[in-house]
């Protein structure tokens, strides 16, 4: 893989460093949004991947007033279950810190059906633009070990789909994930590939458009790699 494509890429020895990278560059960028009178949208990502960063963030002296969060997927469970993205960022991140419910723009779950919980997001996210673009500060993405990110994979990548959120469905879990296009359209992508097993996948990958994570948008990309 060709590197020198990407926005940015910040290579660690450990995780411990390249949190405190991450962190840096999240401050820094809060408070640039800060100075301007801007909110900030933080779009959070699930698996274990994140962990560590999560409680480390929600360590350091933060000022979480003027950020807002989302999630990029969630899979179709209740709230409380060990499988729930929300569960793993409350846990990690949001009973430790100061924010307002106001704040949180999670994915609801406890709907009739899962086209309803893609609808309630979408409306959400509708309506916190608003006449704005939509278009997020910052979208944090794990990868899955094929290549994936949210709940994009290869056989439900679809890169014109014109709408916020749609419904995933796959043999483990129902997955309500963002779009590629809207995970494109946020100002900073950033791709956390936070040991160096993960680094050696993505590095491993021809690049094929039908890996999800190549069709991330590379001017848009930053890359947090162990090495």
């Amino acid at each position: 893989i060709i590197m020198a494509k990407y926005k940015k890429i910040f290579n660690k020895n450990s995780e411990n460093l390249l949190i405190e990278c991450f962190i840096r560059n999240f401050v820094r960028s809060v408070k640039k949004n800060e100075k301007q009178k801007k909110r900030f949208s933080f779009v959070l990502t699930g698996g274990s991947s994140p962990i560590n960063l999560y409680k480390k963030l929600a360590q350091k002296d933060i000022d979480w007033t003027n950020i807002d969060l989302f999630w990029g997927d969630e899979r179709y469970v209740s709230n409380k279950s060990k499988h729930s993205n929300y569960k793993l960022v409350y846990k990690n991140l949001l009973k430790k810190i100061k924010i307002k419910k106001k704040q949180i723009f999670f994915i609801d779950t406890n709907k009739e059906s899962i086209v309803d919980s893609v609808i309630n997001y979408e409306e959400k996210i509708k309506k916190y633009f608003r006449n704005k673009k939509r278009s997020f500060d910052l979208v944090l993405l794990g990868m899955g070990n094929d290549g994936h990110i949210a709940s994009i994979f290869k056989d439900n990548l679809n890169i014109k789909l014109n709408k916020i959120a749609t419904s995933v469905t796959r043999k483990d879990f129902q997955r309500i994930s963002l779009t590629l296009k809207v995970i494109n359209k946020a100002k900073n992508i950033c791709l956390w590939l936070n040991d160096k097993k993960k680094t050696k996948v993505f590095k491993s990958f021809k690049i094929k458009k039908k890996i999800p994570v190549f069709n991330l948008k590379k001017s848009k990309l930053s890359i947090y790699l162990i090495s």
